[in-house]
């Protein structure tokens, strides 16, 4: 059995949200100094990194990240490789191309099967930089996971709205289509096909997000 871990690696150098709260470790104690042990100790948005969204994140009256069903975030799940796509997106910064449901069905079959989706872009590929630009999934995506029982959405972007968006219209959508939300995720090293899954998110009361340490694996 290979694992895959999907994870981005929390570091001192990746690239926050701008204006939220970067990841920050530091060892408290140290060993090399005549401590008896090493301490580490860490601060960060909780939206740093590979994450999964919970509802309260965008809505006052969602659940918060320790009410998610933990069921959604173990399974099979079907990563779409939609890299080729996004490359000539990238270079020619054609912010109007969005992830759509063209690009979705082909894996159509695929999709009802393991009922989570993982989207890879390529568009965010160095952790250290935050991007100018991301693609986002278009407004009929959320129903069209839906009608497919679709109940968990991932993708290698740090959002399913758009940088600069005011109101988190995917958010919101993909929340009433019943689809759950893991961003952030590191899939640059795996292919397209059908996998395990697992992203469980930390159990933080009242928290809108959680870190995950996502991973796939076929037996």
């Amino acid at each position: 059995m290979k694992i895959f871990d999907i994870s981005r690696t929390l570091s001192n150098d990746l690239a926050p949200w701008p204006g939220d709260t970067s990841f920050h470790f530091e060892l408290k104690w140290k060993m090399a100094e005549g401590a008896t042990v090493n301490i580490g100790a860490i601060k960060m948005g909780v939206h740093n990194g590979t994450h999964a969204d919970a509802t309260f994140h965008f809505d006052p009256s969602g659940k918060t990240i320790e009410a998610t069903p933990l069921d959604v975030c173990l399974g099979d799940a079907v990563v779409i490789d939609l890299t080729e796509s996004f490359r000539k997106a990238t270079s020619e910064r054609d912010a109007t191309r969005e992830i759509k449901v063209t690009d979705l069905e082909p894996s159509s079959a695929l999709i009802e099967r393991a009922g989570r989706v993982l989207l890879k872009t390529g568009v965010w590929q160095d952790s250290k930089v935050f991007p100018d630009w991301i693609p986002v999934i278009a407004a009929d995506v959320p129903e069209w996971l839906r009608e497919r029982k679709v109940r968990l959405i991932g993708l290698d972007l740090p959002s399913v709205d758009a940088i600069e968006a005011k109101k988190l219209v995917n958010h919101h959508a993909l929340a009433a289509a019943g689809v759950a939300i893991v961003e952030s995720l590191d899939l640059s090293e795996v292919e397209a096909g059908l996998y395990h899954f697992s992203a469980l998110p930390l159990k933080i009361a009242g928290g809108d997000a959680g870190p995950v340490r996502a991973i796939l694996w076929r037996d």
